[in-house]
């Protein structure tokens, strides 16, 4: 009988043991995947990400990501490095990731982060995935305790809007809301109820104007889209303490180094108070 007992308890543990162990050949077909992975991997352990992950106008690990392999974001690429493991997002890449399914492989598809409270769950995900829990754990630990010390919330501060190219600003609800939550500010969609990522004329943010506008850049180039936020109207109606630059790949994904919009931003905050 109690061969039979042992045999059982080694059995239940066999899976978790295979889970602990680290995966060998990680691709990554998805930006906030690549970083992720990046910050949780060992570079020798990645056999690819996607080539967003070098692109510095969205990636906060564009240059850590130069040390490691590329691949294209398709089937034939999955196929071709031969992973043991493949993450990317609910949205993106879905045919690559569906053939890596047929093929019987792993794969973690992570939605986007809506709020900061996903991010600890989303570090976990990947960090068990690829057989770095403690990893995880560390890095979880040292986002809750800056989180923590930084977080400031104020249902009655100063109005924010995040302007983006085109005119789009950031719906309430989202990540860079949340963010603008957890930095003391009120988000102007939510006050104003504009719907997702709605559209804002340029003459509508003049004649309400938010306590400060915050620029929302990404992307290289001269567009006309991107040039608006250079307008010389809003660069009149917005001086420095009601203006604010923050890049886009902040808060494009959520990672640890989204709190760094926080810091900035709390910046912002401390500037408008001393107006008062």
């Amino acid at each position: 009988m109690w061969r039979r007992v042992l045999l059982v308890l080694v059995l239940c543990c066999l899976p978790q043991a295979a889970e602990a162990e680290p995966r060998h050949r990680i691709a990554s077909l998805n930006l906030c995947t690549d970083q992720l992975v990046l910050m949780l991997a060992n570079p020798e352990n990645i056999v690819g990400l996607s080539p967003m992950a070098r692109d510095c106008q969205n990636a906060v690990l564009c240059q850590q990501a130069r040390a490691v392999p590329v691949l294209r974001v398709s089937a034939e690429a999955v196929v071709a490095h031969n992973p043991d493991i493949v993450l990317g997002g609910t949205y993106t890449a879905r045919v690559a990731m569906q053939v890596a399914r047929t093929l019987g492989l792993p794969v973690v598809a992570l939605r986007p982060a809506e709020k900061l409270d996903d991010i600890p769950t989303q570090i976990m995900s990947v960090a068990e995935a690829i057989g770095e829990p403690e990893r995880g754990k560390q890095l979880v630990a040292a986002f809750r305790a800056r989180l923590a010390e930084i977080s400031v919330t104020n249902p009655t501060g100063p109005v924010a809007a995040i302007y983006a190219a085109n005119g789009f600003v950031t719906q309430a609800g989202s990540l860079p809301d949340d963010v603008l939550r957890h930095a003391g500010f009120q988000n102007y969609t939510a006050r104003k109820g504009a719907g997702h990522m709605s559209r804002l004329p340029l003459e509508v943010l003049i004649a309400h104007p938010p306590d400060l506008l915050i620029l929302d850049r990404s992307g290289q180039g001269y567009s006309i889209a991107q040039a608006m936020l250079d307008n010389p109207v809003l660069q009149k109606n917005f001086p420095d303490a009601h203006k604010a630059d923050i890049p886009a790949r902040l808060w494009l994904c959520g990672l640890p180094q989204t709190l760094d919009a926080i810091a900035r931003l709390k910046i912002n905050r401390a500037a408008l108070d001393a107006l008062q």
